[in-house]
């Protein structure tokens, strides 16, 4: 244990001697836009052309996205192992955009993820193709293919998404819409996530999930299904997991001297079936999140109150994909976390989150750096513009 928090101390230092101070800056919880955004400085006849060359009706694409995590967790609950995950995930990406006459945008983009086990070998690497075509125009945006996660505008919530998974699922595999506008936004997506074969379960998950803002009010909500079936020619019994969220929010932080202050209180139903034995399991609970930073100091709370939400993990864990912590009536987590540095085109934090259930407080640590190049290059073709802060694969 002394050797992993030593190893978190080293990047922890080496990430911060590496950061200028005065370019950290915290982003407002739940949006992608920062309230008060860096600048970079280019020269002007390397941004003319970069200006120009957005203007071509035919254009290349190309893009760099790198994550990397470590991941220390101390848990000792009866449905959580205590486990150090240290992974990289290296995502190039070409493609070409084509520009009608209409104003819409398409893009056909191709490329690959691939994640390596630090202290692994090549028996350890995983890849995952990266192949879809997108339109836009207008606020509205529609991709088919195998499309990286972080295209989506929301992250996904906790309850339905657990970190090892994300860690390890980089794509949505299927089709992924979009619309935004000033006052929200609505997203769809389809994640076929297995294709039946003899060895592998036919399993996917769609959602449907939007937010609608007025001054400082937010109301939205999610609609979730989760479906596993069996093998090709091996019985295994038929599992859904559904779920429907409704929640209101309020964001305080023009009344405050924070960079960001944000409430939201959701009620979270659920349903689970087998189809095998007909059981179905019915519940229900309420989630409150609060999210405060201020500079480069960040707090993030999330309270669960209610029934268990996967009663049908102990079955089959594959029907069942968000944080095992939420199998507890009461589970209560706190993330302290601090960046290192962030720009719009880099983002590194450490973050120390404390996990209460019914059993005791349990401790995790994580330091996730993540590097994009695509914000880079469009802070280049327009220097005046304000940039968003690059976003993490967690909502921080």
């Amino acid at each position: 244990m002394m050797k992993r928090l030593s190893l978190l101390l080293v990047i922890c230092l080496f990430c911060t001697l590496a950061a200028n101070a005065d370019s950290i800056k915290a982003q407002g919880f739940w949006t992608r836009y920062s309230k008060t955004p860096r600048y970079i400085s280019v020269d002007s006849t390397m941004a003319a052309k970069q200006q120009a060359r957005a203007q071509r009706p035919v254009q290349f694409l190309y893009d760099v996205d790198f994550t990397t995590y470590f991941d220390n967790r101390e848990y000792h609950a009866p449905y959580q192992i205590p486990q150090t995950i240290f992974n990289f995930r290296l995502s190039p990406e070409v493609g070409v955009r084509l520009l009608d006459r209409a104003g819409g945008v398409h893009d056909l983009v191709a490329g690959v993820s691939y994640t390596q086990r630090l202290g692994g070998n090549w028996r350890d690497v995983q890849f995952d193709p990266i192949a879809y075509y997108q339109f836009r125009y207008r606020g509205f945006s529609v991709a088919l293919g195998a499309i990286p996660y972080t295209k989506r505008i929301s992250p996904m919530p906790d309850w339905l998404l657990y970190d090892s998974i994300a860690y390890m699922h980089p794509n949505i595999q299927g089709a992924y819409m979009s619309y935004h506008d000033e006052r929200g936004f609505m997203e769809l997506m389809c994640d076929w996530r297995g294709a039946q074969t003899d060895v592998r379960r036919e399993m996917f998950r769609v959602m449907l999930n939007g937010q609608y803002q007025y001054k400082w009010l937010q109301v939205g909500g999610l609609a979730h299904l989760n479906h596993k079936a069996g093998f090709a020619k091996t019985y295994e019994p038929v599992m859904d997991d559904i779920n429907a969220n409704a929640f209101v929010g309020t964001d305080l932080t023009r009344y405050t001297p924070l960079d960001s202050l944000a409430i939201r209180v959701g009620y979270i139903f659920g349903w689970q079936r087998d189809r095998a034995t007909n059981d179905n399991f019915y519940n229900h609970g309420a989630l409150i999140e609060v999210y405060a930073n201020w500079w480069f100091l960040g707090l993030k709370n999330t309270l669960y109150v209610g029934d268990n939400l996967q009663p049908l993990r102990p079955r089959n864990a594959f029907v069942c994909l968000g944080d095992p912590f939420y199998q507890s009536r009461l589970y209560n987590r706190t993330d302290l976390f601090i960046y290192l540095y962030r720009s719009e085109f880099v983002d590194c934090y450490f973050s120390w989150n404390m996990h209460y259930d019914t059993y005791r407080l349990q401790h995790q640590q994580q330091v996730i750096v993540r590097f994009e190049l695509e914000p880079l290059m469009r802070s280049l073709a327009k220097p005046s513009d304000k940039h968003a802060y690059i976003r993490a694969i967690f909502d921080k």
